[in-house]
């Protein structure tokens, strides 16, 4: 159990036991750490237009099958920007002036996969100016990323409130459009589900700790994730368009990620459930309708 935040639930600041005196507090990173960190991940994208490597082509042999995967320059690099990200997240937040000893690592999660995502994002770009206009976006959602889990180090931020809300809708679109960018990519059943059950449980992991007060909800993280991987492998095969295929993905991961919120604050069931059924239903139509 965290320290109190000012709301439990997002969109509710004053809920909960706090002094509003200190909301006085408007602790921002030093810019020229944030600038060095969104440079060299930045730069990091920037070369995969630049460098050229031949792919590796590595090829598991099992009982009935050969599982084939193929390793390019711009996985590697995703994969070195997102460990950058995350020592540089930890570089940024030693100095928040309230960040306890130990917690900076649960700030690790969404930048970490903020930055993964759009590395295989732009993977599936073509190279003209979809590619440089992705790869703006990608920087600036990074940005607003990096900023929003400094604010939320300290709960008597007044921006609290405002950098959670943030938070939960960006976790919720890298999940989106990490989604849509397998599809587009028709990567292989056995790269993505590994890939949904790790965003999924992520998404609603973070999401969680910040709603429910600082609580670590393990069991539904593995649980949302187990059933997106059931519901990804079953949807793979189907005819769908990419963005169809992250939507129909999509509506559960946030249904029961608001589940889990209800249950977890003692709402009764037949309460709980209506908001995310309201949801689903949502996310499930807009899926149809770009199918």
């Amino acid at each position: 159990m965290g320290r109190a935040r000012p709301g439990a639930a997002l969109g509710r600041p004053g809920a909960g036991r706090y002094n509003p005196r200190m909301q006085s507090h408007r602790y921002l990173p030093e810019v020229s750490r944030v600038s060095v960190l969104m440079a060299a991940i930045l730069l990091a994208f920037a070369l995969t237009r630049v460098l050229q490597a031949p792919n590796l082509n590595l090829s598991l042999p099992l009982p009935g099958v050969v599982l084939a995967l193929t390793l390019n320059l711009n996985t590697a690099i995703a994969v070195l920007a997102a460990g950058i990200t995350a020592t540089g997240m930890d570089w940024l937040l030693r100095t928040h002036p309230s960040l306890e000893p130990g917690e900076s690592r649960e700030h690790w999660l969404l930048p970490t996969l903020t930055v993964l995502v759009i590395g295989i994002a732009l993977d599936t770009l073509p190279a003209n100016a979809a590619w440089w206009l992705g790869f703006g976006v990608g920087g600036l959602l990074l940005l607003v990323v990096f900023l929003a889990e400094y604010v939320v180090v300290d709960p008597s931020d007044v921006r609290y409130p405002l950098a959670a809300a943030a938070l939960t809708a960006l976790a919720f679109a890298m999940f989106l459009i990490l989604a849509v960018a397998l599809r587009a990519a028709n990567a292989r059943l056995f790269l993505v589900l590994p890939a949904l059950f790790l965003a999924g449980g992520l998404v609603a992991l973070r999401t969680l700790h910040l709603r429910l007060n600082e609580r670590w909800e393990l069991n539904w993280a593995v649980g949302i994730g187990v059933v997106t991987v059931q519901l990804g492998a079953a949807l793979h095969y189907w005819p769908l368009a990419p963005v169809a295929f992250g939507l129909a993905l999509l509506g559960p991961v946030y249904a029961l990620t608001g589940l889990a919120v209800g249950v977890s604050e003692g709402n009764p069931f037949q309460r709980a459930w209506v908001e995310p059924v309201v949801m689903l239903a949502i996310f499930w139509g807009l899926a149809v309708w770009f199918r």
